[in-house]
């Protein structure tokens, strides 16, 4: 029979003692002590960073397309990059409120929107390449739009990991079979 409970210090109880020879048993245990949960959402939500993070990646996306609609020769690829703006308000979501299932949206939105960013950062470098052979559109502002777009695709690609990384720590865990740790603390 396989063990069904996994001690893995998620969940550590302290209960401070009183010294035996001093106090009778009335005395020997406080009306109060503490619990320490150490809550994997709540790493995500402190270390993870996921409402700036999100307004950022929305904010990015939201340049992306306005930059899609005004250069007509880059909508191909920067037009798909409303998913980063979705994303993006899903992960300041995420980093709100704790719901789970927020959560796993989020993540499952980062997770495509990276790999978009690597795609639309491919198609960029296509596009480029093609323009170069005509000479026509090869002009300082296209290059230099070009440049802003192939720079924000990086970001959301670095911002989507990140953002993974945490969102996964927060969404894969254990949620049951856990046992406390009960420490129990004698007094001076």
């Amino acid at each position: 029979m396989k063990n069904t409970f996994v001690c893995n210090e998620s969940m550590i109880i302290s209960i401070p003692i009183g010294n035996l020879k001093d106090a009778g048993a009335v005395h020997l245990m406080p009306e109060k002590f503490s619990c320490v949960f150490k809550d994997s959402y709540k790493v995500f939500v402190i270390n993870g960073k996921p409402k700036p993070l999100g307004a950022a990646q929305a904010i990015a996306g939201v340049f992306l397309c306005t930059l899609g609609l005004i250069v007509s020769e880059v909508m191909p690829y920067t037009l798909p990059c409303v998913l980063f703006v979705v994303s993006g308000l899903l992960s300041y979501a995420a980093g709100k409120s704790p719901h789970m299932q927020v959560a796993k949206l989020s993540l499952s939105l980062n997770i495509i929107s990276f790999f978009w960013s690597i795609a639309a950062i491919a198609l960029s470098v296509f596009f480029i390449i093609l323009s170069n052979d005509h000479q026509h559109h090869t002009t300082t502002v296209f290059r230099g739009v070009s440049g802003l777009i192939m720079g924000l695709l990086v970001v959301e690609c670095f911002l989507a990991l990140f953002l993974i990384y945490w969102l996964s720590k927060a969404v894969c865990r254990q949620h049951f079979n856990t046992l406390p740790i009960i420490l129990l603390k004698h007094g001076d």
